[in-house]
């Protein structure tokens, strides 16, 4: 039997969240909605074409709940409804203008409301507090499917995040010392001071405002570009963002007119090697090296463009 002071404790954090978003709340977000309404209407505004059994089965709504809510709803000129072809006893729910503007508007000030909160919050914070929402549902609701990664340009912060998730990564998995974080914190500092946006880019893996993984590309001369720093945190392992972060490295390189791209990686990290040998990179050199500790058997890998 699952112990007392978790569940007590689960029981808390409900009622402390339902308070953080005003969920007990008549008026919600100070508009003419209940909660529950709020949500109907998100769910028709994001589907708009949504079968009315559907909804309340997917919202777990008492239907007869559920039809005064659409009945106010088209009163007041929010929703349209038609016949549903595949079952006449049902209706195919849709959104007019007017209830997008409103749609619209609840969004909006959802995400003022939520704004408003991280504001308040450390660097870093934020972030912290929503990769424990995502711990939460994957836990919760292991049916539920992950956000996809989006892959964008770096920004202020971000390269700090590479050296620290690097350096602590490394050091927890393989043993490897501070000379290993001194050596990425080397790396993305002389990125960032020389940095020639013509011939160099930093990509950043994200999810829901959570940094997953890393890659630069930075000029080596003579018509090389070098591959460094390819990091993809634990939690985002089998999403394919590695083969999205070196397929960037070798568009890009493409299109700047680099000759070859050269990285230097070590052999145990078997998931990257798979990534560059499908890509069409080749092993021209190892040796074994002790630089950050534990030996180790480094490897040079190059691609002809």
């Amino acid at each position: 039997m699952t112990d007392i002071a978790l569940i007590e404790s689960a029981r808390e954090f409900n009622r402390f969240y339902t308070n953080f978003l005003g969920l007990l709340n008549k008026a919600y977000l100070d508009t003419p909605f209940t909660l529950t309404d709020a949500r109907v209407l998100f769910e028709i505004g994001v589907q708009n074409g949504v079968n009315a059994g559907a909804l309340a089965r997917d919202l777990q709504l008492d239907p007869a709940y559920l039809s005064r809510i659409l009945k106010r709803f088209r009163e007041e000129e929010l929703i349209e409804a038609m016949p549903d072809p595949a079952d006449q006893r049902s209706q195919i729910l849709t959104i007019t203008a007017k209830g997008r503007t409103q749609f619209e508007e609840l969004g909006s000030r959802s995400n003022a409301q939520i704004a408003a909160r991280f504001d308040t919050l450390a660097d870093g914070e934020p972030q912290a507090a929503v990769a424990a929402m995502h711990t939460i549902r994957a836990i919760l609701d292991p049916q539920a499917k992950p956000a996809a990664a989006t892959i964008r340009p770096h920004r202020a912060g971000d390269i700090g995040w590479i050296v620290q998730s690097q350096g602590r990564f490394y050091a927890e998995e393989y043993g490897w010392d501070l000379r290993f974080e001194g050596l990425v914190a080397e790396v993305a500092g002389k990125f960032l001071a020389n940095f020639d946006p013509e011939r160099e880019y930093c990509w950043i893996a994200e999810r829901g405002g959570i940094n997953l993984g890393s890659v630069l590309i930075t000029n080596g001369g003579d018509g090389i570009a070098k591959l460094r720093l390819l990091y993809v945190d634990k939690a985002a392992r089998g999403l394919g963002i590695g083969k999205q972060l070196v397929d960037e490295c070798i568009a890009f390189s493409r299109r700047k007119g680099y000759r070859q791209i050269s990285l230097w990686t070590n052999d145990f990290l078997h998931a990257a090697r798979a990534i560059y040998q499908k890509a069409g990179f080749r092993l021209v050199s190892e040796e074994r090296h002790r630089m950050f500790g534990p030996e180790a058997n480094g490897q040079t890998w190059v691609l002809d463009l």
